[in-house]
């Protein structure tokens, strides 16, 4: 969950203590805080520590002014009780670390901070009501206590088991949960000692018991075994693990053969020249590209995209699953796909000599890249050839081999229209993604950058281009006396960046001595800083923290633009196969070129809004396979140094990526004992108390390798040297 901007806790807050401060504001604070308990003059006198008689006769001053302003009243027995009302809300648990939380509430701008002993048990992403017990003042944020939790996220966790023999606990995988689960022996079904299994929460603790109970629901298998870690990172995404069977049964009742009635209305491109171009162990192929002469230098180019919503109809069995799913996942060894594999490997899949129904955009173009015509409909295919990225680029290097004058023509008129982004004001964001390399186990071998050539951003700008077009027509479409933009549609969109992350990020670039305008050509200047730091050892760094400061992308009905790619209009066409979203825009598209009435907005924006979170939710399954696989890589090499980049810096430790592997671990603070080191948030960076040695964000390091720990997925490191 995104957080708006931190501020420090409350201050005078320090580990977790009521600090010894103002006697009438330590009271008040005790009152506020409990809400309803009730305390005799003996108690006060305990919980505020007063030892001396000119305190304690202060104390009974202070007690009768309050009654006498009604902030509180005195009991039958004598006992005092708080009568001030204070703000609740609703909100939303941020776990940060095992001392404290935020609360993000829509109604208040700043989020609230809670100590862990006043979460009330709530824990990550949890739905609670919080009671501020201290308002927000000179430059501190409100501090606030849980009152209950309304709803919980989940109740099912993935952990390892340890068993004795009267009991038994399991330990979550997730570090954002600061507890272990009680599970009574009759409760572990077969598991053994360190197994991996899933656990439901029958009971919540009880106040003084840290424990709540549980017992297992599943076992993955042994911790550390491939199949059961990612297993354990499926659990804990809430990813499926297979089709239900009703699902399977209703893919595989579609016949291969296509019915000759399909072809009265879809336009024929099987003479036409066609291919793919897909990584080389790509099994759904979603997108292909046709390319004809139509005079001297002009083309019809096609973009045919497997025809999806032809087979998986609204409402049906296969509909629902879609949805719910909303999007393949692919994880370090395989992929969870959005559709059953008679589906997504097999009709969908645009492979080679097949006969495939698509729906395909078709522009004519001149040499120039300028389309002069365009055109939307379904169509049936029949690739000529299924590339790989690698065989696509070695024939738009060498000018030779089949199909090499079509991909040289396409080549350059996917460079044509990228100049023309960038031209427009499109950011240029190129981050470095890995790869594995892995043995018939999964234990992975080496881990390899990922390198973008000419094929992939042919590929790319082509689909760009397809995107950008259907969402075009459909918001200039008029039904009536609609105005445009009016027709509900399935857009992409991408706010502008926010000016205050902006500027932070700004000010943080000038460091390495970049300069960003963050007003007027903000894209301009971006694509001139990405330019400028490349093969830089600053670049992944502010890389990452340019993508960070940027707006996230997102699936709405609200047809606003697109600021990364600079364009008015865009949406998802061209992946129907791996993504629901794109399955809409299909439907509507179609229904929109038959003259059907717009549809309800409301049922398509709650699409929207799930697809967006089940794409969130791939996305960070993705990076904990990703994790998990540095982690066992690493895992070899303990005790081994390595050149980093400090690429983060946090408050109990500095995170660096040693760039030999692009596997990043953390320094903590606790082990460098060469000073006592202080977190500066605002200038991203560490500070020693007394010799003033300084590590920020950025600074090249040599770490030695320490520690690797599978289960929480983190390499632990220790800092050997440092260099500004």
């Amino acid at each position: 969950m995104s957080r708006k901007k931190k501020k420090k806790p409350p201050k005078g807050k320090k580990n977790g203590k009521i600090p010894i401060g103002g006697l009438q504001r330590r009271l008040k604070e005790i009152f506020i805080a409990n809400p309803g308990e009730s305390y005799s003059y003996r108690q006060l006198i305990k919980l505020l520590r007063l030892r001396d008689m000119k305190s304690k006769d202060a104390l009974k001053d202070m007690l009768f002014g309050m009654e006498a302003k009604d902030q509180i009243r005195r009991k039958s027995d004598g006992r005092f009780v708080s009568l001030v009302e204070t703000e609740a809300y609703e909100g939303t648990v941020d776990h940060v670390n095992a001392r404290f939380a935020y609360i993000v509430c829509d109604e208040v701008e700043e989020d609230i901070w809670v100590r862990t002993e006043d979460l009330n048990f709530a824990i990550d992403k949890d739905r609670v009501e919080v009671q501020v017990i201290r308002p927000a003042s000179d430059g501190f944020r409100a501090e606030g206590k849980v009152l209950r939790i309304i709803s919980r996220h989940k109740t099912d966790f993935v952990g390892r088991i340890e068993i004795s023999e009267k009991y038994s606990f399991v330990v979550p995988d997730n570090r954002n949960l600061h507890f272990d689960v009680f599970v009574y022996p009759e409760k572990i079904l077969k598991a053994k000692h360190n197994d991996k299994v899933i656990v439901t929460i029958k009971k919540w603790h009880d106040r003084g018991n840290k424990s709540p109970l549980g017992e297992v629901i599943q076992v993955l298998g042994a911790a550390g075994e491939n199949e059961t870690e990612i297993h354990s990172i499926m659990a804990e995404f809430g990813l499926p693990f297979e089709f239900p069977d009703k699902v399977e049964q209703a893919a595989n009742k579609f016949s291969d053969q296509i019915d000759p009635e399909e072809l009265k209305y879809r336009r024929d491109f099987r003479e036409i020249t066609t291919f793919t171009v897909d990584p080389i162990d790509a099994k759904d192929f979603d997108d292909a590209l046709s390319i004809q002469e139509i005079g001297k230098g002009k083309y019809e180019i096609g973009v045919h995209i497997a025809d999806v919503s032809h087979y998986v109809e609204p409402k049906t069995i296969l509909d629902i699953e879609a949805l719910e799913r909303a999007t393949s996942v692919y994880l370090v060894d395989r992929t969870i796909p959005m559709l059953p594999e008679k589906l997504s490997n097999g009709l969908c899949s645009l492979r080679p000599d097949e006969e495939k129904l698509v729906f395909s955009a078709i522009f004519e173009m001149d040499s120039k890249a300028k389309v002069t015509k365009k055109s939307f409909g379904r169509s049936i295919i029949k690739s000529n050839r299924r590339f790989t990225y690698e065989e696509a680029q070695e024939r738009i290097e060498k000018k030779e081999g089949d199909f090499a004058g079509e991909l040289e023509v396409l080549n350059s008129l996917a460079k044509q229209l990228k100049d023309k982004r960038f031209k427009d004001g499109a950011v240029n964001f190129e981050t470095v993604e890995v790869r594995f390399q892995l043995d018939e186990q999964g234990k992975p071998l080496a881990v390899v950058p990922k390198e973008r050539k000419d094929a992939h951003k042919m590929i790319e700008e082509f689909m760009l281009l397809a995107n950008r077009e259907v969402a075009t027509f459909i918001y200039k479409r008029k039904e009536g006396k609609q105005p445009e933009g009016s027709s509900t549609f399935v857009y992409r969109t991408h706010d502008d960046p926010d000016p205050e992350k902006l500027e932070s990020f700004s000010q943080f670039a000038a460091k390495f001595g970049h300069k960003l305008t963050v007003t007027g050509a903000v894209s301009k200047s971006l694509n001139k800083l990405m330019n400028d730091i490349e093969g830089r050892p600053e670049q992944n760094v502010l890389e990452s923290l340019a993508i960070r400061s940027m707006a996230k992308a997102r699936y709405t009905t609200d047809p606003r633009g697109h600021f990364g790619l600079a364009f008015e209009h865009y949406t998802h066409f061209t992946s129907p196969i791996r993504r629901y979203p794109d399955v809409m825009v299909h439907r509507l598209l179609w229904e929109y070129l038959g003259g059907n009435k717009s549809p309800d907005r409301e049922s398509y924006e709650k699409k929207c809004v799930h697809s967006s979170e089940r794409e969130k939710r791939a996305a960070e399954a993705e990076r904990a396979s990703i994790k998990y696989k540095q982690v066992e890589f690493m895992t070899s090499m303990l005790g081994e140094e390595f050149q980093g980049i400090v690429s983060g810096v946090t408050e109990w430790g500095v995170f660096v990526e040693i760039i030999q592997t692009k596997c990043e671990g953390m320094v903590r603070l606790a082990d460098m004992d060469d000073d006592h080191y202080e977190f500066d948030e605002k200038q991203f960076r560490v500070i020693g108390k007394r010799h003033g040695r300084i590590i920020s964000l950025g600074d090249e390091v040599k770490v030695q390798v320490v520690k690797t720990d599978i289960d929480r997925r983190t390499i632990d490191l220790l800092l050997v040297e440092s260099k500004p």
